[in-house]
């Protein structure tokens, strides 16, 4: 029955590729089908994903725009496609990466398999060590200027497996939903959100940035992660004419810099003389700059490190307000570290690679919270704030290992 299709694609790469979205979960698309309803009629459902995608009648419905709130204050539209779009999308993504993953630069680290956003900031961290300048490069609105007819240039070069290009095509050609329902076509960009579009961008930009610095300033060093770059430069003067150089080469390929966020920045630390108006830039979530350090030998010195940003501490102290610790009297403090230690534990995961010390600060509220927990939960401590943050330090000292943070410091709860 297969061999009848004019596409030959296999049943359990659908299966495969199904298994993956529902790791994954995600809301629903413009269906409003969620993966709990989707599996309701799960072997008719896979099985008209692959018949449709082997006999090439397979047409990508609208996706779903979600407009999500940005640290500067704007919005950043998300595209969330419908659960079965998603898995066919991750079909012609579980063939394409293994082909692209050969040829992609050793920098680029974003949503690539065995690279990392901390693999990508130590690196940047050494770098910044050898050389004094960096140029901060921010792309404008890049997943939504992303030129299809280069990106289907750049994919024709690397596969020409007809089905799987044909169903890039119409999905960078699918429309998008809006809230109330009416239709944006498009003919630039891919949306954020998709299973393919973080793998397309890696191959637009592999074009329009990484083998282009390759071919034209193989000195210079640089760390990508999807469209969030630095280059490392050893003057000012030479930052200077690749921001220049940068701008024209994303003119060629229809994309702009915005010159308002792109800086140069001077890794100023105790062995560099002179001064500059930049001394810091922001790369997933940590803030590069001059921090004190301690030697060895116990004396203290300068050193440009990252550290977790004011924006990414800003949003855990908002997402740690917005979990209402203090109202979940009903739940004893045992059951509130199993809630939430999986998430703190990621944070500290992450945010605790670099410059870990900088975080006590950031958890602090907590502390506070689980006190004020404490007033409302237990009648003896209620309006007694101070005694509420002794009793709490008492639970630190005797289980510092029940809440994630808390190994962190032995800071005081409401200090």
């Amino acid at each position: 029955m297969d061999k009848a299709k004019p596409f030959c694609i296999s049943k359990w790469e659908v299966w495969e590729a199904y298994k993956r979205i529902k790791a994954n979960q995600g809301a629903a698309g413009v269906d409003g089908q969620s993966i709990a309803k989707f599996e309701e009629g799960l072997k008719d459902n896979l099985f008209k994903i692959w018949n449709r995608m082997s006999s090439g009648s397979y047409f990508p419905p609208p996706v779903r725009r979600v407009d999500i709130p940005k640290d500067n204050g704007g919005m950043r539209p998300l595209g969330i496609p419908t659960v079965a779009d998603r898995i066919a999308q991750t079909v012609v993504k579980r063939f394409l990466e293994p082909i692209l993953e050969g040829y992609f630069h050793p920098d680029s680290y974003g949503y690539r398999p065995k690279k990392s956003a901390i693999e990508a900031i130590g690196v940047a961290g050494q770098r910044c060590w050898r050389y004094d300048w960096v140029l901060d490069l921010d792309i404008k609105g890049f997943f939504d200027s992303i030129d299809h007819e280069l990106l289907l240039r750049a994919a024709r070069k690397h596969t020409d497996c007809k089905w799987v290009l044909l169903y890039i095509e119409r999905w960078l050609e699918a429309p998008v939903q809006l809230e109330d329902g009416s239709l944006i076509h498009r003919d630039r960009g891919t949306p954020q959100g998709g299973v393919i579009s973080p793998l397309l961008a890696n191959l637009f930009l592999h074009y329009a940035f990484d083998m282009w610095m390759q071919r034209q300033y193989p000195q210079i060093p640089f760390e990508r992660y999807a469209d969030d770059g630095i280059c490392h430069c050893r003057s000012k003067a030479e930052a200077e004419g690749l921001r220049e150089a940068i701008e024209r080469r994303f003119a060629e390929c229809r994309l702009e810099l915005n010159l308002r966020k792109t800086k140069i920045v001077y890794c100023k630390d105790s062995n560099r003389r002179g001064d500059y108006p930049e001394q810091k830039f922001d790369f997933l979530g940590y803030t590069f700059r001059p921090r004190r350090a301690k030697e060895r030998s116990g004396e203290f010195f300068v050193s440009f490190i990252p550290a977790i940003s004011d924006k990414a501490a800003k949003s855990l102290r908002e997402t740690m307000r917005r979990w209402q610790i203090h109202r979940r009297t009903d739940k004893s403090l045992d059951d509130l570290a199993r809630m939430f230690n999986p998430v703190l534990r990621g944070w500290i995961n992450y945010y605790g690679s670099f410059y870990r010390s900088a975080l006590y600060r950031t958890f602090q509220p907590l502390n506070n919270i689980l006190a004020q927990w404490a007033t409302r939960k237990y009648k003896r401590l209620r309006g007694h704030k101070r005694r509420a943050c002794l009793w709490l330090q008492c639970i630190v000292q005797r289980q510092p290992r029940l809440f994630a943070h808390w190994q962190l410091s032995q800071v005081k709860a409401g200090q």
